[in-house]
């Protein structure tokens, strides 16, 4: 059973507290624990109340441990000595949005790369120059110490967390659960214009679930605006607009999703494993695989394959 310590720090929003049970409980792999440094009731920004009962020796033993909120204020003493003694043990660090202060004043994030919610880059940066911030990408992973962005990105950084843990059809699986995107990569813009699907019937997402389940097929730009009866043009800027990436970056990242699935679910032979996820040969689902997650397809299915 993998532990994880989600460890609260006001000022927090409530919606940031429940990210790890929707993302983490959904898979039965996991223990997740909400520990905070004075036990009972917990004001939340915007909303109710909250009570966490574990203190902070929730966070002894814990596989994986997230910091959760502050807002950017100080967090209590005792809770950066907490995170401290976990990175020292081993754990794995992250944080969700404005996490990511609670870590550089624990001195996790010291020369390393990072980020948070876009509104607060700059204040993070100013206030800690020893760190580089990324304010235009989802997540970002330093040396086994993770940042996510803001509301939906914690989201994203909590199912890349499950991937990395137990591979992408867990991870894809947990995302159908919690009714999300299947994992978005963490370099995509944090800046997507239309975070929510625009009235009037103008959203893409009935292309994009055309395009998951014709990927074995050489889908173009053409096929694409076809379906959505549109011209390239627009269906290009308004594909960007819905997903901040361009229609065939995220076919590319869709067809390595699907690779990955069926090297860890099935026997096929590597060239039926790129024919079926329009990938086209074994050459190229090696370039993709190799370049996305650093492992060839032999290595991956040897480390993450779920037959039997």
């Amino acid at each position: 059973m993998h532990r994880v310590a989600a460890v609260v720090v006001p000022p927090v929003l409530s919606f940031d507290i429940s990210i790890p049970f929707m993302v983490f409980n959904s898979v039965p792999h996991y223990d997740v624990r909400v520990c905070t440094a004075r036990p009972g009731p917990l004001p939340t920004v915007g909303g109710p109340d909250v009570v966490v009962a574990d203190g902070l020796d929730a966070m002894d033993g814990a596989d994986t441990v997230l910091a959760v909120g502050s807002g950017g204020e100080q967090a209590p003493p005792e809770v950066l000595d907490a995170l401290r003694r976990a990175a020292a043990g081993g754990a794995r660090i992250a944080s969700l949005c404005t996490g990511a202060f609670v870590l550089a004043q624990a001195g996790l994030l010291d020369g390393r790369r990072a980020t948070t919610h876009w509104g607060l880059a700059d204040d993070l940066a100013t206030r800690f120059p020893s760190i580089e911030v990324r304010p235009d990408v989802l997540f970002v992973e330093d040396d086994g110490i993770f940042t996510s962005a803001g509301a939906a990105a914690a989201i994203d950084l909590c199912l890349h967390l499950v991937r990395l843990d137990y591979g992408a059809a867990v991870a894809n699986a947990a995302a159908r659960l919690a009714v999300v995107s299947p994992v978005r990569p963490g370099g995509q813009s944090q800046f997507i214009e239309t975070p929510l699907p625009p009235e009037r019937g103008t959203s893409l997402a009935p292309t994009r679930a055309w395009a998951l389940e014709h990927l074995d097929r050489p889908l173009t730009l053409a096929d694409l605006a076809g379906h959505a009866k549109t011209s390239v043009r627009t269906l290009t800027r308004r594909f960007h607009a819905e997903t901040g990436l361009s229609p065939l970056q995220w076919l590319l990242h869709r067809r390595v999703d699907r690779a990955r699935e069926l090297l860890e679910t099935t026997e096929l032979p590597m060239d039926q494993v790129a024919g079926k996820s329009g990938l086209g040969s074994a050459d190229s689902l090696r370039k993709h695989l190799s370049h996305r997650v650093g492992l060839t397809p032999t290595a991956y299915r040897a480390g993450f394959s779920q037959r039997g």
